[in-house]
């Protein structure tokens, strides 16, 4: 262990001193200051499943110690280890909302420490001409979103964002035209057409990445690869910062897997954006 670590641990250690704890609360506070380096981004469960306790059990540590809940616990754990402000105590409901796509932000950063998934569906998609992006509902603007910057590099993007009897016919000549793979982002509440679309793809052979919310959505099982990036679920809508940065990351890995057809195409795009004045910067 470092000297900045020692400080680290150090400093959520003296939280706990003169503190009255059961033998479960001590070993939740040792599994804290074991893990201190990443203390102040666990949620309840994740700090639970290390100590090998339940979530309620943390949740009445955190009492222990003289806050509100583990949350509360959490904000002064982040001002010890990070040297940042703690958040406001009392949040509205909008600043929950926004804070908790940090967190889905957070573990889409600690997901993509392995890139192998979203490498091997940058393989699969990029060798697909025509590439479908299928996006209907809530998942409309996303695949929109990707299709508009992908246009710009790869030949053949087909977003397909309407649902209806046309889609699968779209589907079909997607196909025929030559489509080897799909893009399938899919959102809660799982439109039963994107399912089906899905279901369609596979059946014809194609192989297909989703985007999705959860490892365990209804259309992970039908994927060949699953990118999983959770939504906001605290306001009247869902926030979904966490799939437009795991569709970015993708278009990402996919033009770094063709570096030279990329490069030559976004020059091609800016000499004619020059040329028309499309932008006024």
């Amino acid at each position: 262990m470092n000297d900045d670590a020692v400080r680290t641990a150090g400093r959520v250690l003296d939280l706990f001193q003169g503190a009255r704890l059961t033998p479960t609360q001590r070993r939740i506070a040792h599994s804290l200051v074991e893990h201190a380096a990443k203390a102040a981004y666990l949620s309840a469960a994740e700090v639970a499943e290390l100590a090998g306790v339940s979530q309620p059990s943390v949740t009445r540590f955190a009492m222990a110690l003289g806050h509100s809940g583990y949350p509360a616990l959490r904000r002064e754990l982040r001002a010890l280890t990070t040297g940042e402000p703690a958040e406001p105590a009392e949040q509205n409901a909008m600043q929950s909302a926004v804070h908790g796509e940090t967190e889905h932000l957070r573990r889409v950063a600690e997901q993509l420490h392995d890139l192998d998934d979203v490498r091997r569906a940058a393989a699969l998609l990029i060798d697909s001409r025509p590439l479908p992006v299928l996006g209907l509902r809530a998942a409309a603007p996303l695949a929109a979103y990707f299709g508009y910057f992908a246009a710009k590099v790869f030949p053949g993007v087909r977003v397909l964002d309407g649902g209806g009897t046309s889609l699968l016919d779209r589907l079909d000549q997607a196909h025929a035209d030559g489509a080897g793979a799909m893009l399938a982002i899919v959102l809660p509440r799982y439109p039963r057409e994107s399912v089906e679309a899905v279901r369609e793809a596979k059946a014809a052979g194609l192989s297909v990445v989703a985007i999705t919310d959860s490892a365990v959505s209804p259309v992970a099982e039908h994927a060949d690869v699953v990118l999983p990036a959770a939504v906001g679920t605290q306001l009247v809508f869902d926030l979904h910062t966490g799939p437009m940065a795991m569709a970015m990351v993708l278009l990402q890995a996919m033009c770094d897997a063709a570096p030279e057809p990329v490069q030559r195409r976004l020059e091609e795009f800016e000499a004619t954006a020059a040329r028309r004045h499309v932008f006024m910067a």
